[in-house]
């Protein structure tokens, strides 16, 4: 459903967020670590991530990545989804056809077009701060 980068933006940004609740900066080797990712690769989406605002870069040697902690509750899944993937998810097909629609629909349109309206008020629902939380206290976890 969601890109490889848009997977681990997701899990990137609530790692970050999790730090950050506690007032903790996180360092790209952290956050790479954490989430299971190739390094470089996820130097690219945090780049992603703070040219969108989502995320903060603090150059230096205290530096690392992390979100103000006003902030967090503020943040839906939905702004990371965009900033990533764009905003295509809401629009794709569920078959991937390049013409799917109400005059030309694919064979599942009916059934995806509500799976994806339901994805869209998630998305738009969920903040960090409560998937940092539920983290926090191991309601769920983000690494096994």
């Amino acid at each position: 459903m969601f890109s490889k980068a848009c997977e681990y933006g997701l899990k990137a940004s609530i790692y970050i967020a999790m730090s950050s609740y506690d007032g903790n900066r996180v360092s790209l080797k952290e956050i790479a670590k954490e989430i299971d990712s190739p390094e470089a690769f996820t130097a690219k989406i945090l780049q992603d991530l703070v040219r969108n605002k989502i995320i903060k870069s603090v150059k230096g040697a205290y530096g690392g990545f992390e979100i103000e902690k006003g902030d967090i509750a503020t943040i839906k899944l939905s702004q990371i989804v965009k900033a990533i993937d764009g905003d295509s998810i809401y629009h794709g097909c569920g078959l991937g056809l390049h013409v799917c629609d109400e005059n030309h629909p694919c064979p599942v349109h009916d059934q995806f077009k509500g799976i994806r309206n339901q994805l869209k008020h998630m998305l738009e629902s969920t903040n960090l701060e409560q998937l940092a939380l539920d983290i926090k206290s191991g309601v769920s976890f983000l690494k096994l």
